[in-house]
């Protein structure tokens, strides 16, 4: 459920970029970060280790214009990709509006895929969230790679609620803003209804 602040006339979104370890969340953020005008963006914070992975969180606040005369904000988070965080998987789950799937699409990565989906919907039923009125999307990063899995075949194993799709190389930003505007659409659609 969002966040609306009536005397300030603005309504606060929470989105997360959920999946395995070095699926490419934090690139996907990272890169939004780089490409958005300041002006519409806060500061990118990181909670990572030595070696640049995330250990807490990533979190970035964007403004994006009005909807009903509210301005609108989402704030977009990750989660750690290795499942001994999971506790702070659970933490940053509290409150989401929409989920990010981000799918590494690589033959090699197919087990922490199905391990990171699995986990997600566990964490969510652990927090009672209605999960046929959450919004979200599944993001097949990778897919400038080689030995990568059929988008039909991954979303045949990681889509059992037929949530859009969208291919992507975060690195690039191939789909990273059309990943974002599709869940960004579909969280305030969400709204509306409830």
């Amino acid at each position: 459920m969002p966040l609306i602040n009536f005397a300030a006339r603005e309504i606060n979104y929470k989105i997360v970029y959920y999946g395995c370890g070095l699926c490419g969340k934090t690139t996907n953020i990272q890169y939004i970060h780089k490409k958005v005008n300041p002006s519409a963006r806060g500061k990118l914070v990181s909670i990572a280790t030595e070696e640049e992975r995330t250990l807490y969180f990533d979190f970035l606040p964007l403004s994006l214009g009005t909807v009903k005369g509210m301005k609108t904000r989402f704030h977009l988070y990750t989660v750690p990709g290795q499942s001994y965080y999971n506790a702070s998987r659970k933490l940053v789950l509290q409150g989401v509006d929409g989920i990010v799937f981000v799918a590494d699409s690589q033959i090699t990565r197919l087990d922490e895929n199905v391990e990171s989906y699995l986990n997600l919907w566990e964490n969510l039923q652990e927090q009672g969230d209605d999960l046929s009125k959450l919004a979200m999307m599944i993001q097949y990063n990778k897919r400038d790679l080689s030995e990568v899995f059929s988008v039909e075949d991954l979303d045949e194993l990681l889509n059992h609620t037929n949530s859009p799709g969208m291919e992507a190389c975060a690195l690039t930003g191939q789909g990273v803003f059309e990943t974002l505007k599709v869940i960004c659409k579909q969280v305030i659609a969400q709204t509306g209804q409830n």
